[in-house]
């Protein structure tokens, strides 16, 4: 299960990197398409420089949460009953 956890770490990193990288290749292909079609370039910059932001970090966490389970972070969970108190 160990071996699962840590294959599934480097699938979140993977798509968390391939988000990053077709959300901004998808927010090029379509400002540079408005700029040639000479379409709302405004609204479509604007539109690209707000989702941009709010999802970068969301996919920046997806990578941190593959990160360490790659790294075996979460081979042993402990259980609240486990914990001396």
């Amino acid at each position: 299960m160990n071996s699962l956890k840590r294959l599934s770490g480097f699938i979140w990193i993977a798509l968390g990197v391939a988000a990053v990288y077709m959300m901004a290749s998808q927010a090029g292909t379509e400002i540079s398409a408005a700029a040639a079609a000479n379409k709302a370039v405004l609204d479509t910059k604007m539109f690209w420089y707000i989702i941009i932001p709010i999802f970068a970090p969301i996919m920046a966490g997806l990578c941190l949460f593959g990160w360490y389970a790659w790294k075996g972070e979460y081979d042993v969970i402990v259980r609240d009953s486990e914990h001396p108190k």
